[in-house]
């Protein structure tokens, strides 16, 4: 599990791979929106906690301290009652900024349900 208070809410695992981690958050009741649907602030946190573990995997430095500076997320279909993956990807890498992407999906990263960009504000000590 990541140590990230709102990642462990949302009860996210990694499933450490190739590249950046996926994380998986499990389905439960308390993730639904409208019937049937997994909320878009759930999804939404779990594409925010991908881009910012993939950031850390890159950082390679466990003192630096991170502050999202904006969030962007795209909803392209439904989240069902299945469990949700997601993997964040750094697309640039600067001294104080980072600007990362993450898709979040169920059945394939090829059909994802959401996409998110994010400026990360990135102070190493």
């Amino acid at each position: 599990m990541i140590d990230i208070p709102y990642a462990r809410l949302l009860g996210l695992d990694i499933e450490h791979g190739e590249g950046a981690p996926v994380l998986v958050m499990p389905f439960d009741t308390g993730k639904l929106g409208r019937p049937g649907f997994l909320h878009g602030g759930a999804i939404g946190g779990l594409l925010e906690m991908a881009a910012v573990a993939a950031l850390l995997q890159q950082l390679d430095d466990a003192s630096a301290q991170w502050k999202p500076i904006n969030v962007t997320v795209d909803y392209m279909r439904g989240g069902r009652e299945l469990p949700t993956r997601a993997r964040g990807r750094v697309t640039r890498l600067g001294s104080r900024i980072a600007n990362v992407e993450a898709i979040a999906w169920q059945e394939s990263p090829e059909k994802p349900i959401a996409a998110a960009r994010m400026n990360i504000m990135i102070k190493r000590k």
